[in-house]
């Protein structure tokens, strides 16, 4: 059951919510966490039918004939110290902030490349009805900065397909950068969220009230 609290961040939260949709179907938006969260549909979710095989990554790249994949093209965008870039692009040294933990990592297999909303919960919460070109696009998505992160390794694994409800970074600091990012990532695809993640959600907008979320509809 939602509390007082964040009951109250919702109805504070709608009040400002725009009541026309922008002409420029694609145009990015800025909302404070409360909005953006009472934006996101309300459903129970589903994992029926899911397999990770449905989600194609890593791909081409931005640039198909670099030889950089998906992974390599995080990883080059993220580092603080970039890495020396080989043949097949092969990355050597380097230097990347994981921002869940707030460790500097030396060297890119220490890495994982998160899904900022982890792929079985897309599935859940709205994938599954897509088309394999939209989960390839989804899975890949280069578009939006916060969509793919260069973490630990063993941040992301203990997050594995959680949500906020049930896992949060270790750095307690970056919990409303957190919470913003997974909430525009599930705006820019149109993404649900389910009732325990809503609470969750406000209860972090509402200790956040300063936090906003930038995103872009996918296109």
């Amino acid at each position: 059951m939602i509390s007082s609290l964040t009951r109250a961040a919702m109805a504070a939260a709608l009040a400002v919510i725009p009541l026309t949709m922008s002409p420029a179907a694609y145009a990015a938006e800025t909302l404070p966490l409360a909005a953006a969260v009472a934006q996101l549909p309300l459903t129970d979710e589903s994992r029926a039918g899911y397999t990770r095989s449905a989600f194609k990554h890593w791909n081409s790249g931005a640039n198909p004939s670099d030889g950089c994949h998906t992974r390599h093209e995080v990883l080059l965008a993220e580092a603080i110290e970039p890495p020396a870039v080989g043949a097949g692009c092969r990355l050597t040294g380097g230097t990347w902030w994981s921002y869940y933990d707030s460790k500097e990592v030396a060297g890119a297999s220490g890495l994982d490349i998160d899904h900022m909303v982890p792929l079985a919960e897309a599935w859940d919460s709205g994938a599954s009805t897509w088309s394999a070109k939209r989960r390839e696009a989804y899975a890949n998505d280069l578009g939006a900065d916060a969509s793919l992160v260069a973490v630990t390794a063993q941040q992301n694994r203990q997050k594995a397909d959680q949500d906020p409800h049930e896992w949060m970074p270790l750095s307690h600091e970056v919990h409303c950068q957190y919470a913003a990012e997974w909430t525009a990532t599930k705006l820019r695809w149109g993404l649900a969220v389910d009732p325990a993640e809503q609470d969750a959600l406000l209860q972090l907008a509402a200790a956040c009230p300063d936090t906003a979320v930038t995103y872009e509809p996918a296109p």
